[in-house]
């Protein structure tokens, strides 16, 4: 798939410093959420991190979680089945939204 192919919001396109700013989590911490795997942001050819629309949202949702107290594990775990939870939903509302005169 080449990255045109991909949704915008998907897309790579800032840099950690950027997302730093944007997000307000420092660097250090976005490459620890990255090795604790709560996020894996697209990478140049040169290997050079970045970030996506979709990764802001997560890294907003993982600061909420922090402020609530949750650990890593936990918030691991709530991103995993909050990802199934979208992944079921869409499943079960495919069917309706093609089928004709509904």
């Amino acid at each position: 798939m080449t990255i045109d192919a991909l949704p915008r919001s998907c897309r790579g396109v800032y840099g950690i410093a950027v997302t730093s700013e944007l997000t307000g989590i420092g660097p250090q911490t976005l490459r620890l959420y990255e090795r604790r795997g709560l996020l894996t942001p697209a990478r140049t050819s040169g290997g050079t991190r970045r970030y996506s629309d979709d990764d802001l949202v997560r890294l907003a949702r993982i600061a909420q979680l922090m402020d609530d107290g949750v650990n890593v594990p936990g918030i691991q775990r709530i991103l995993a089945l909050e990802s199934e939870n979208a992944d079921l939903a869409s499943r079960l509302e495919g069917p309706e939204s093609g089928a004709a005169g509904g």
